[in-house]
C-alpha cells in the first residue's frame, strides 16, 4: 500500500488505512466526498466516501 502523503488532501483520522501516520495526510491520489443525508445544509452532512477501517487504532486528531 502506498504510504506517500498527498500534500493536497489533509486528513486526522487515524483509524483510516489510507492515513499517512504521524502526517495528517491521506495516501490517496484522490479522495470521493459523499453525502450522509438527502439534503445536505452543512459539513456534518458530508463524508469521505473513501474510507476503509486500517489497522492503525485510535479515531480522529483534533
Amino acid at each position: 500500500m502506498n504510504k506517500t502523503p498527498n500534500n493536497s488532501i489533509k486528513c486526522s483520522v487515524n483509524s483510516c488505512a489510507y492515513h499517512c501516520g504521524e502526517q495528517n495526510y491521506c495516501t490517496l491520489n484522490e479522495i470521493k466526498v459523499g453525502c450522509c443525508d438527502s439534503n445536505v445544509t452543512n459539513c456534518a452532512s458530508t463524508e469521505c466516501a473513501s474510507f476503509q477501517l486500517g489497522d492503525h487504532g485510535g479515531c480522529c486528531k483534533r
